[in-house]
């Protein structure tokens, strides 16, 4: 009895159920339509945000498999436009690993590579695609190409003017420490000089991962954090100068910080804390005598990517660490994007990065600023009088201009009461015009260390970082409102 009503029941439910349902699809359909109409579809840039915002996340944290077999190269021309010493680059990375795939990307086909693996049929990235073309200065599209490759493809990427001096399997070094499997990137120590670090010009680039010469597994976050990093910095610049991306100035120091080194760098320790779950800074590398792995990237010793330099310990190229040379020959760059020149003292990065040299130039520029206008427009006319002539502070050494400071202890907290160096100029310094006024100083500091001295331009001079010295001259004996 109860299973006849319960067998109605389901019969007469099922019944309702298949009148009901063109009315519950139709309802769905008018829901979705609905929905459609209020919310918009997303336009391309808010799409890249979604893949930019997401795309870090959902990488695997290690790339699995062995590096691609491919050395790539950027430049103006293909190789069969190579000048000789292009091509003897090109043919040793040729000659030197036959097993490898090479190519080079050009002023002709970049914009078509960006277009494809970056547009609306690779990652969809409009920004990325929309800044490329927009970009004028050459060495920033340089930058920016060699990473958007490594990150698409990954490989081996080197400069069109470094040349191969070992083979490719051999920047792994051989040791049961080190397995391909297990690393992600290989880079190189290019320039170690952390006593440097507060330097207001040389600071930003005293600690830093070479970019000439690097290895990577496609599809990196970190090489893709890098990219986005160097969109925002490009907008910001832009926005800044009030112009278009296209007509934006960049000097040296911009290019180094925004594209180059400085900016390799820094993704490279912010993605080597995130793997290792603490803060990696640059005192993981310093003096470093032994490759080492961290999270996942192998770092060579300065030896391997950029030997022969003349500082950071770099060793030189007939060394069995050595495994590249850069001969600079495309370093041309700089003509358009000028380092900071001194109108008497010229580059302090001519020092490359002695310190005795490095403080002379910093005393010299403060002295300098501390003169009066006409002073300083004296001094400045003397040196353009002497052109041709070395700039007015030692290239190699101090003792290049007869120069010898005799450093006491570190700078003080309070350089007015403490003077901690003396100088002693020979007759050979003297002879240079544009020095005359600088020895006669000089002079008086060597003869007159004493608690009544006074700062020269406290003010600038308190900028100089602590590797800095500090130098100061006595009151003047006319009371006229400034220094003589």
């Amino acid at each position: 009895m109860k299973g006849g009503v319960f067998l109605r029941l389901r019969r007469r439910v099922a019944k309702h159920a298949q009148r009901a349902l063109p009315i519950y699809v139709f309802c769905c359909g008018l829901f979705i339509l609905f929905i459609s109409q209020i919310s918009p579809p997303q336009t391309p840039s808010e799409s890249a945000e979604l893949v930019k915002r997401t795309s870090y996340s959902s990488q695997p944290t290690l790339a699995l498999g062995a590096f691609p077999r491919k050395i790539w190269q950027s430049w103006k021309v293909g190789p069969l436009g190579f000048e000789e010493k292009h091509q003897i680059c090109a043919r040793s990375w040729a000659l030197k690993n036959p097993g490898y795939r090479y190519e080079v990307l050009t002023d002709s086909n970049d914009l078509q590579y960006v277009e494809t693996h970056f547009g609306p049929d690779g990652l969809d990235r409009p920004d990325i695609v929309n800044v490329y073309q927009s970009l004028t200065a050459k060495i920033i599209k340089a930058d920016l190409l060699r990473y958007l490759v490594m990150y698409v493809e990954g490989g081996v990427y080197v400069d069109i003017d470094v040349e191969a001096l070992k083979p490719i399997e051999r920047f792994i070094p051989v040791t049961d420490r080190f397995q391909e499997q297990d690393i992600d990137m290989i880079i190189g120590v290019e320039i170690d000089q952390p006593d440097f670090a507060r330097h207001p010009i040389l600071g930003p680039k005293s600690q830093s991962f070479c970019q000439w010469t690097f290895l990577c597994k496609p599809k990196l976050p970190v090489m893709l954090r890098l990219i986005d990093n160097i969109i925002d910095w490009l907008h910001e610049i832009a926005d800044k100068q009030n112009v278009p991306i296209s007509d934006i100035n960049l000097n040296f120091d911009d290019v180094i910080s925004g594209t180059g080194p400085s900016a390799f760098t820094q993704a490279i320790l912010t993605e080597m804390s995130i793997r290792e779950k603490k803060d990696i800074s640059w005192d993981y590398f310093h003096n470093m005598d032994e490759s080492r792995i961290v999270g996942g990237i192998l770092v060579l010793t300065v030896e391997a990517f950029a030997a022969g330099q003349g500082h950071s310990d770099s060793g030189t190229h007939n060394s069995r660490n050595a495994l590249v040379k850069h001969h600079y020959h495309a370093s041309g760059w700089p003509n358009t994007h000028p380092r900071y020149k001194h109108p008497v003292y010229g580059e302090v990065e001519a020092c490359n990065w002695e310190p005795e040299c490095v403080k002379l130039w910093d005393f010299s520029k403060a002295v300098f600023e501390a003169m009066s206008p006409e002073e300083q427009a004296r001094l400045i006319a003397e040196k353009e009088a002497g052109d041709g002539q070395p700039d007015p502070y030692p290239v190699d050494q101090l003792e290049h201009f007869g120069l010898e400071a005799r450093h006491l202890k570190e700078t003080p907290t309070d350089p007015s009461t403490d003077p901690v160096t003396s100088f002693s100029a020979s007759p050979t310094m003297v002879h240079h015009r544009a020095l005359r006024p600088f020895v006669a100083l000089a002079s008086q500091v060597a003869s007159q260390l004493a608690p009544s001295i006074s700062v020269v331009a406290v003010k600038q001079v308190a900028s100089i970082p602590k590797f800095s010295t500090v130098y100061s001259k006595p009151e003047p004996t006319v009371s006229n409102g400034q220094d003589k």
